[in-house]
């Protein structure tokens, strides 16, 4: 009985000791939020807001196809970047990439420190034909309803050129110099890889020797109601984003006559590889943007969620689990595996030759391609299947200090002008054109200043995309706080 109650002791203890290193931890996490000042709500005209309406009229599509390229309304972009800010075009040293990319350089009076990089994109995606009749107003009518305004690229990425415009626009005239050197780098083909646009600029700047500051480029947004756990607003700045790898996988069998099937066709051994893949998905993991996220939004969380993020050792397999329960949460804690093209066949009684497919894997932090090429061929384990790589591949970012003065500037701006929003750093699961500019700075922030919900998010490449007039003004107002912000 003596030792039953010493073993009962024990263990009270050690539970004891537990539970007070949880309480400990969850108690001891600080916010990491900015207590700024108010700010004065700067007008915005309504001139500016026609001209965000006449960008988005401007049909700026990379198509798949380039042999479908619309090289016309790719020059009235360029007239209108002229038309619509002559201050900029005229006091700004301003140079043209591939015809339709443009690096604007706003000199500063201390030229010497390192200067900062805005960038954007003016192309956008297509717009469905068959999807027109979904569409609640043109996709490039440009239309300002109710204080709304509809059209491809209002969110992505027509805003954050615009926007940036305007706020350069409205300083220089009234005379504002920045300290430091402002690059605005716009390109004209980010949906379709980036490589005549920010690769171009890209290279151009590591010739001259520049070093930036920070760059910003979109990423993440300000979201609202879409975090577990969290009423209030909260702004994602994307410290790193993941890599892509499409993987091609071909395989070839004897045909024949549908009539007389063999054991496997080619359809078959294909269709088991890829089913094996979705069924042994890459391990979910804590990488190191998402150490970020849960250290700047565990302290603003209610007390449960609190004391998760604030023991993740511990609670680890209860945070991966919550969040493998969607697909935005999954995107975040592991290499994604997704099929999407399977090409085989030319008639119903013929089997085929052969059997393609691509999968695209994105990358989570710390892995690399060449781990995706050997999981992929360690699961198939199929001799008769050929695996390679296949389009535009690119590795995981490095990842971006949120101690630097980039990631302080751009949440000073935030707090600013979002009052009550939350600050955290995240892990873009998409790609932007800000890949190309690695060697240029090892701050590469990616954040566009828009509110992203459960009922517009969906209109990303999709159809009805459109943003709120208020929303285009706020955004304007953030980039001249950035800017301001950097000379500090």
């Amino acid at each position: 009985m003596k030792k039953n109650r010493v073993l009962l002791y024990t263990v009270l203890s050690l539970f004891a000791l537990l539970i007070a290193y949880i309480l400990i931890n969850t108690f001891k996490l600080s916010s990491k939020q900015l207590s700024v000042a108010k700010v004065d709500k700067i007008e915005i005209s309504d001139m500016a807001i026609d001209r965000f309406s006449q960008a988005i009229q401007i049909q700026t599509v990379s198509p798949e196809d380039i042999s479908n390229f619309d090289s016309l309304q790719f020059v009235r972009f360029n007239q209108y970047l002229k038309n619509s800010y002559p201050l900029a075009d005229s006091l700004l040293d301003h140079l043209v990439f591939n015809k339709f990319s443009h690096l604007y350089r706003w000199k500063g009076t201390q030229s010497q420190e390192k200067p900062i990089i805005l960038m954007g994109h003016l192309d956008v995606v297509p717009v469905i034909e068959g999807n027109l009749k979904y569409w609640k107003q043109p996709p490039f009518g440009g239309q300002i309803i109710r204080d709304t305004l509809w059209g491809r690229g209002s969110i992505d990425d027509k805003i954050g050129v615009v926007g940036v415009l305007e706020a350069i626009e409205l300083l220089l005239a009234q005379n504002y110099q920045p300290n430091r050197d402002v690059y605005l780098a716009i390109g004209h083909d980010e949906e379709i890889g980036g490589n005549l646009g920010a690769r171009a600029m890209a290279n151009y700047l590591i010739e001259k020797g520049v070093q930036a500051e920070f760059i910003m480029d979109e990423g993440g947004s300000i979201t609202q109601g879409m975090i577990p756990g969290m009423d209030q607003d909260v702004a994602l700045v994307g410290v790193a984003e993941k890599g892509s790898v499409s993987i091609e996988l071909t395989v070839e069998l004897e045909g024949g006559h549908s009539s007389m099937p063999g054991k496997e066709t080619a359809i078959d051994v294909l269709s088991k590889a890829i089913s094996a893949l979705k069924s042994n998905p890459f391990k979910a993991q804590i990488s190191k943007p998402i150490e970020g996220f849960i250290e700047y939004l565990g302290p603003e969380m209610p007390f449960f969620n609190k004391m998760a993020f604030a023991n993740s050792g511990l609670f680890e397999p209860m945070i991966l689990k919550s969040y493998e329960a969607s697909s935005s949460g999954n995107a975040l804690i592991r290499t994604t595996t997704a099929p999407t093209i399977f090409n085989s066949g030319v008639k119903d009684n013929i089997i085929p030759l052969s059997a393609r497919a691509t999968v695209n894997f994105r990358i989570i932090s710390g892995s690399s391609i060449q781990e995706v090429i050997d999981h992929v061929k360690n699961v198939i384990d199929d001799e008769r299947i050929s695996v390679k790589e296949s389009g535009f591949n690119t590795e995981p970012s490095k990842v971006s200090s949120t101690e630097a003065f980039g990631f302080e500037a751009i949440h000073k701006s935030i707090a600013e002008i979002y009052p009550g929003t939350i600050v955290s750093p995240y892990l873009v699961v998409g790609a932007t054109d800000a890949r190309h500019f690695n060697e240029i700075s090892e701050n590469i922030y990616r954040f566009l200043p828009v509110r992203i919900t459960k009922s517009n998010i969906k209109s990303f490449h999709g159809i009805n995309e459109r943003i709120s007039t208020d929303e285009f003004e706020n955004a304007v107002r953030f980039y001249i706080q950035l800017i301001k912000n950097s000379d500090q």
